[in-house]
């Protein structure tokens, strides 16, 4: 693809300046081609779908194959990509902010980092605060304008009070996050208390109990839709084989015929 970090850089930025707009999450370079194709404007990784790809589940996957997972996907769109770098693969501030470079060096242009660790639980708001600053400012290092997503993670890990959740984003907006996302925001309401407490663009997981409309409605620029479309990839792979194996019927097996359309250069 022909064009540069620079300009996809540039791109990503402007998206969230103008209409909202919907971040689909590829889990490879075959899938991020294909959602090019069908018109999307930006693309956005999932850790959980790229762990699958690997055989693991969510969170067990290094820096080191992250980083190579992004230098195969990036390449293969001119879309701009963004990383879900998970908590940063540490706990301590040079954690997040080495985070935040590698994923530059493999391609990307945006990336977010988590207030949560598998081990240590939702971080303290302080230790949090210190961790979206140093992202923030390794960010800031970079020849192009990477946009930096801080995520508050409390309303998905067993603590869904939305006071703490527009706390810890407004602070994350203090510390320098370019875009604020709370995973896990069930209702309109929800989304327009966040909006309306913050500045910055926010990002919302979509879910089927909300459209487009009621999200964009109450303030949100930005959606994406993390590991769900790799889901239903496979369960749509799963209904054809166990048809397959329990019936000995075939008839649900595809074509590749649009594949290679969308994988057309």
């Amino acid at each position: 693809m022909s064009s540069s970090q620079q300009q996809k850089a540039a791109d990503f930025r402007a998206l969230h300046e103008g209409e909202a707009f919907v971040v689909p999450n590829p889990w490879d370079a075959g899938s991020a081609r294909v959602f090019e194709a069908l018109g999307f404007r930006a693309l956005a990784t999932t850790s959980s779908g790229f762990a699958f790809t690997l055989g693991r589940p969510d969170g067990s996957v290094t820096l080191d194959e992250l980083a190579e997972h992004v230098q195969l996907l990036a390449p293969a769109t001119s879309l701009p990509v963004s990383v879900d770098l998970e908590n940063g693969f540490g706990a301590d501030p040079e954690d997040a902010a080495a985070a935040i470079a590698r994923a530059a060096q493999a391609g990307a242009v945006g990336g977010s980092i988590e207030d949560y660790g598998h081990d240590e639980g939702i971080y303290e708001l302080d230790h949090a605060v210190e961790r979206v600053a140093a992202a923030s400012e390794a960010a800031r290092r970079l020849d192009f304008p990477f946009t930096f997503t801080a995520r508050a993670e409390n309303h998905i890990r067993g603590n869904p009070d939305l006071d703490d959740t527009i706390a810890r984003l407004q602070a994350y907006e203090r510390a320098g996050a370019d875009v604020l996302f709370a995973p896990g925001l069930r209702t309109a309401d929800q989304i327009r208390s966040v909006c309306e407490a913050t500045t910055k663009p926010v990002n919302v997981l979509a879910h089927p109990g909300l459209s487009m409309g009621e999200i964009v409605d109450a303030g949100a620029r930005r959606v994406s839709v993390g590991g769900s479309l790799a889901w239903t990839a496979v369960e749509a792979a799963v209904a054809v084989a166990e048809r397959m194996r329990d019936e000995g019927d075939f008839s649900g097996l595809g074509s590749p015929t649009r594949v290679r359309e969308w994988l057309a250069d």
